[in-house]
């Protein structure tokens, strides 16, 4: 697929959206509503004093001049009025008339038919709730499944970069121009994933970020995943608003379970009480996805890029061989088998416990 594949009507109303930004900031508990709304309707309802202006700009709308812009940024848009428009999103109440994706529609569309999980949580995740992060990414990554997520600080931008880790497809949703990096000190992440993966909004390019942006964008990661998995969340966290994104679809949601003296493990374990699924590793969500037991996580899947040596030491470890100790009785060699399992800690594949103790990461 090249070039667009948007209509221009529906470009139209994606450029109003640009133009009715700063109203749309005001009325942001509406947000969800007021996409849903025609673009007459949605002058009315928010333009105020501008409303005459903003309408005939909107007839003015040169489509050609939108098409331009799209291709300067590197963008191919595609409209809800397109067959190849992604049905798991279309089911959403307000879908966006346009998603403006980088880094190629083809892939976009290719990570849509392997039914991408969302991996989202909280930005100022603690070190357990990154380690997991990026863990699950890399985890359901090399099981073949597309990670998606914000790109914000924490575990979405972990997420992210497990599944990069794992030569998967990922999928990164953005609250304002899908070339724009954000943050921005996410550029180089941003960069990573639309060479192998895609980047995706419904704002035209250029658009900046604004407060109702990220609530709107919360909609599109429910609607584009198959499942959502909560990490960590506090109990306002936006992640929560798109844990009820997934279920108003009909969508599986999972939470990672967390001590319920953390203030980051409101959300998850506010969710479990509520009949999420419960997350203790990449198998639970497969289980889920596919039901019990079709699909399996092994140590190949895990690590596929690991030396068979190391790969068969992660299966003692599996197994229940944890310790030096263990690992001695079944013909391991203390000095090799320490060496072995700290090349295994430090690519991320083991962490190391109380009592000399070793546990595969989740």
């Amino acid at each position: 697929m090249s070039g667009s594949h948007a209509c221009e009507r529906c470009l139209a109303r994606s450029w109003l959206l640009g133009a009715l930004a700063g109203h749309l900031d005001v009325v942001r508990g509406r947000i969800v509503a007021l996409l849903g709304l025609g673009c007459d309707e949605l002058i009315a309802a928010v333009g105020g004093r501008e409303r005459s202006r903003i309408a005939l700009e909107l007839e003015r709308f040169d489509p050609a001049r939108a098409r331009a812009a799209c291709t300067a940024a590197g963008l191919q848009p595609i409209c809800g009025c397109d067959a190849a428009y992604p049905r798991s999103v279309a089911q959403l109440d307000s879908p966006p008339s346009v998603l403006y994706v980088g880094g190629g529609l083809e892939r976009f569309l290719a990570a849509l038919a392997a039914e991408p999980v969302a991996l989202v949580g909280s930005r100022r995740a603690s070190p357990y709730g990154v380690e997991v992060a990026r863990s699950l990414g890399r985890s359901l990554g090399a099981a073949g499944i597309a990670v998606l997520s914000g790109m914000a600080m924490g575990v979405d931008s972990a997420a992210h970069a497990g599944a990069l880790d794992a030569g998967a497809l990922t999928v990164a949703v953005m609250p304002g121009g899908a070339e724009l990096a954000y943050p921005a000190s996410r550029r180089r992440l941003h960069a990573r994933i639309c060479a192998t993966g895609a980047v995706v909004s419904e704002l035209a390019p250029g658009c900046r970020p604004r407060r109702w942006t990220f609530l709107a964008r919360n909609r599109i990661i429910a609607g584009l995943s198959a499942m959502t998995v909560v990490i960590e969340a506090r109990g306002e966290s936006g992640s929560l608003v798109t844990a009820a994104a997934a279920r108003e679809l009909g969508r599986p949601v999972g939470a990672v379970p967390g001590r319920i003296t953390s203030p980051l493990a409101d959300g998850p374990n506010r969710l479990l009480a509520d009949g999420a699924v419960v997350i203790r590793g990449p198998q639970d969500v497969l289980d889920t996805l596919y039901g019990a037991g079709e699909r399996t996580i092994t140590s190949t899947t895990v690590a596929p890029d690991l030396p068979s040596e190391l790969l068969a030491l992660l299966g003692e470890i599996g197994d229940g061989r944890d310790t030096v100790a263990t690992l001695a009785g079944a013909g391991y060699e203390s000095d090799h088998a320490l060496a072995a399992l700290a090349s295994l800690e430090l690519a991320g594949y083991i962490r190391r416990e109380p009592g000399g103790r070793f546990t595969i990461m989740p």
